[in-house]
């Protein structure tokens, strides 16, 4: 998928003790990648870079991007050559009850790795990984393109797309001209659907909460069960994060834009329909429909792919009921007590990298 562009590179994941992140660096290793995480420690019980033992093969600096001393000597230490971004307070409904936080550590927080960055003179490529949920949402029905205008009702979707705006800023700012004697790297941005994947134990997401529930042997509340979202399984996205790093490194300018990452429009679900597709799959539990008079969410949100299929070479490789499948297989095999978690894992990615050549012949 790569050939052997990443092998030996630096790579620095900010964030990678996430669930995103802890994908990201396996598959980076698996691609030979050295490989530095930079995040807080797992804010989940149990979380996949524990319950993998990430830690024990990938070294990992245990600090907060609002640490500003702690990040730049974890840069001007390992001197990354590539950054991944995915640190973040990921989610909508606790940004309601932690505004400031959200906007501390989406935006305070993202400027605070750019500068890092910059000031790190082996950096030459860096991707920025914000969320479908940057763009301001009328729910007309059309899916986002990447030049469609930034917003969002929530505090946590208007963070992101501050982030956005930040990194427009910063590229146009600091990076078209590195006269003043600074690094210039190529800087890009990453807006994902929602992915779902094993590993994910996060509250108030719809996957973890499905899987808490039938584990525990109660239905599954869901609280807007006609509500549409680009589903994806995690390795779509991250694929697609891995090729734009290796486009920005190799060819720099050209690809310092945003891009999308979803699925194909069949692959565009209701959360009612998510939810009986992983209790069919899973083979036991219930859906029940929670009325929710509590906090805003989108009922509609698509993307439009066709710029990282031009311009990337990229394209999903799974269905919804085949990205649930291995969602579901790889519960139950954790459930189940399964020790070999970490080559099954890994077996996941190597499976879908010869998915992904497949679809490429």
């Amino acid at each position: 998928m790569f050939k052997d562009f990443y092998k030996h590179k630096r790579v620095l994941i900010a964030g990678m003790t996430g669930f995103k992140g802890s994908w990201l660096a396996l598959w980076l290793k698996l691609l030979g990648a050295e490989v530095l995480g930079y995040a807080l420690a797992p804010e989940t019980e149990p979380s996949m870079f524990k319950a993998l033992s990430i830690g024990d093969s990938i070294k990992t600096v245990f600090a907060d991007i609002l640490d500003t001393v702690a990040l730049q000597k974890a840069f001007e230490e390992f001197k990354p050559e590539i950054v991944f971004h995915l640190a973040a307070q990921p989610l909508v409904r606790r940004s309601y009850k932690e505004p400031v936080l959200t906007y501390q550590t989406n935006v305070i927080g993202t400027l605070n790795v750019l500068m890092a960055a910059k000031n790190c003179a082996s950096v030459k490529a860096f991707v920025n990984v914000t969320t479908d949920k940057c763009y301001e949402n009328n729910e007309t029905g059309a899916a986002f393109k990447e030049n469609d205008p930034m917003g969002g009702y929530d505090m946590y979707s208007s963070s992101k797309a501050c982030s956005e705006i930040l990194t427009s800023s910063f590229r146009r700012s600091f990076l078209a001209d590195s006269a003043d004697g600074q690094n210039s790297f190529a800087l890009a941005t990453a807006r994902a659907g929602n992915v779902i994947g094993g590993g994910d134990w996060a509250k108030d997401r719809l996957i973890p909460d499905c899987i808490r529930a039938i584990n525990s042997n109660v239905p599954v509340e869901i609280r807007n069960p006609v509500s549409v979202r680009p589903w994806q399984h995690v390795l779509e996205p991250l694929g697609g994060y891995l090729i734009l790093g290796q486009k920005l490194f190799e060819d720099g300018d050209k690809f310092a834009q945003a891009f999308n990452f979803g699925p194909e429009k069949n692959s565009v679900l209701t959360v009612q329909e998510v939810a009986k597709q992983i209790v069919d799959c899973y083979g036991k539990g219930s859906v029940v429909v929670k009325e929710n008079n509590e906090l805003h969410e989108a009922k509609l949100l698509m993307l439009d792919i066709e710029k990282a299929k031009c311009a990337l070479n990229w394209a999903p490789c799974l269905s919804a009921q085949e990205a649930v499948i291995s969602t579901v297989e790889w519960y139950k095999r954790f459930y189940d007590g399964d020790e070999n978690m970490y080559d099954f894992t890994l077996f996941q990615i190597v499976d879908y990298m010869k998915l992904f050549k497949e679809r490429d012949r």
